[in-house]
């Protein structure tokens, strides 16, 4: 393993313009950059007379301090980089000068920014602002702009001293606030910044046994977390918390699906269930791939370049321009159970699958763009009849998955007495239960050499409604159904099978069964977006399911 002091104090000494950047693929990040310099420059306002002056406006008509903090990365970078078509433009360092001015306004009293969408006097949306600030100063001052670097200062000196007291929402807040007290350390370095990061440290990093941080965000926040791991061991001379970028890297390796999407059912924050990719992940993977020589790592970088390269950070970091190792296999041909996020994953080329505890959709299937984008049951069981796994274990016949929920009916308080209307909820866990109705779901997932079984099983209370929703992504085309009546893009299965098809794959299902039609069952979680196909019957309820991907 290369020795990171060593390395940087090498790599700092060469110039902006580094040899993988004169390369093709290096070259292209260059014109990708200056298109997006062109974009900003023109959303950038200059009006002397707008209190906006020097940043921009969302669709809302929303000012965000990070966009100004944006335009002063993105334009320094192009300023100093020669193969830039903006190396050396004067009017970038006027358009700088504006969006630092902007930022010292939009400061308060206590050197936090807002962000008014959500948080005010904020200190992790303050961080999130320095990070580019920082990256303008650091680049200025290896040039020797001497004056561009004071454009900076200010607003990063105040801002650290913000960070330095200032408070946390979550969990990734704690480390973006370390990584850019090391980045405003590295620029004007301060006991007080450094002595902030090692309390937070001392909380330890929160990542899990099976590679994953507390919030499990594997679209968005997983990748701000080791940016900032991987800005402070670089910036503190740290290795140590490359450690867990490491682990997490190596899980998201197997949470991978075909075409480069990634599993993001998992995701305790807003990318639960939503289209995600690695993308964000390219600083961590091209840093850890050229330290540790991982092949792997380096499979995915090729992936990602150039769209999601960054010019910046290429010229603040230049270790990262060192030549990539060989490409490795990625995994793509394996069953692996990960214990502490309840899940299981499965991959056979194409064919895609992970099987949930403690969600509703306790079944994803793909087949390369053939996407059975969950699979629930849910029964008419006093309101909570959504079937949310507790317990996933392996059986002799594949993966199970069960959950047991009860019910009653409360009888008066014992001794009486009164009950107001405010009190009713509170009196519950006082009162005794009667009338007390069982119910027991269970769940088995079988693999097959041509797709997957799921055999289905509801019983305690008799003659309850049961419907189990199919979930497929939009966009595609699904046969063999009709139309269900309490739903739009709800389908009835009767027939032996149905299929879906999207982009020359497919995906074919059943049998299927229509006992009856209510299949928005009263308690049960909404219905997922797109189409979805229901088979439905009453308990006691045995059904296997067969997915096709052949």
């Amino acid at each position: 393993m290369k020795d990171p002091l060593l390395s940087r104090r090498q790599l700092l000494a060469l110039p902006a313009a580094s040899p993988w950047l004169a390369t093709r693929s290096g070259a292209a990040v260059v014109r990708r950059h200056d298109e997006r310099v062109a974009t900003l420059l023109n959303q950038q306002i200059t009006d002397p007379g707008s209190p906006w002056r020097g940043a921009s406006l969302d669709q809302f008509g929303l000012c965000f301090p990070v966009s100004a903090s944006g335009m002063l990365e993105a334009f320094a970078a192009a300023f100093l980089h020669p193969a830039s078509r903006f190396h050396r433009d004067l009017a970038l360092v006027e358009r700088m000068r504006l969006a630092a001015g902007y930022l010292e306004r939009a400061q308060n009293p206590q050197g936090n920014i807002d962000l008014v969408t959500t948080n005010f006097n904020s200190p992790p949306d303050t961080a999130f602002v320095v990070h580019g600030v920082a990256t303008m100063g650091v680049l200025a001052r290896r040039a020797g702009e001497r004056e561009l670097e004071a454009l900076a200062e200010p607003f990063l000196r105040r801002a650290a001293a913000a960070l330095a007291t200032g408070g946390v929402h979550t969990p990734n807040h704690r480390w973006v606030i370390c990584s850019a007290l090391a980045q405003v350390n590295e620029l004007y370095p301060h006991p007080a910044w450094v002595r902030r990061i090692d309390q937070w440290l001392a909380e330890g990093v929160d990542i899990d046994g099976d590679g994953q941080y507390t919030e499990r965000s594997t679209a968005i926040y997983n990748a701000v977390t080791n940016r900032a791991l991987v800005v402070m061991a670089a910036k503190l001379a740290r290795p140590e918390l490359l450690e867990p970028v490491r682990r997490n890297l190596e899980c998201m390796l197997y949470l991978l699906h075909p075409g480069g999407e990634v599993v993001t059912e998992i995701s305790r924050r807003q990318d639960a269930g939503e289209r995600g990719d690695m993308g964000r992940y390219w600083f961590p993977l091209r840093y850890l791939a050229l330290r540790d020589g991982d092949g792997r790592f380096a499979a995915l970088v090729h992936r990602l370049e150039p769209d999601h390269a960054s010019l910046p950070a290429l010229m603040e970091y230049p270790e990262l321009n060192q030549e990539l190792p060989s490409p490795a296999p990625l995994p793509e041909d394996f069953e692996k159970h990960f214990p502490e996020l309840g899940i299981v994953r499965l991959r056979r080329g194409p064919v895609s699958a992970t099987i949930f505890s403690g969600t509703g959709r306790f079944f994803a299937l793909r087949h390369g763009e053939a996407v059975m984008a969950g699979l629930r049951v849910a029964a008419a069981f006093f309101g909570k009849g959504q079937f949310v796994p507790q317990r996933l274990e392996r059986s002799r016949d594949g993966w199970e998955l069960s959950q047991r929920i009860e019910a009653g009916y409360y009888q008066p308080l014992d001794p009486p007495r009164r009950v107001t209307p405010a009190m009713w909820y509170a009196t519950q866990g006082e009162r005794r239960q009667s009338e007390i109705c069982q119910f027991e779901y269970r769940a088995t997932v079988t693999e097959l050499r041509d797709g997957f079984r799921v055999r289905l099983q509801a019983a305690g209370t008799p003659g309850v409604p049961v419907a189990v929703e199919i979930n497929f992504r939009e966009g595609g085309e699904l046969q063999g159904c009709e139309p269900a009546p309490d739903a739009p893009q709800a389908w009835l299965l009767r027939g032996e099978h149905g299929t879906y098809r999207a982009g020359g794959w497919q995906l074919r299902f059943g049998p299927g069964r229509c006992e009856h039609r209510y299949t928005q069952v009263r308690g049960a979680a909404a219905k997922l977006p797109g189409p979805s196909v229901y088979v439905t019957g009453f308990t006691p309820f045995a059904h296997t399911l067969t997915f096709r991907t052949g």
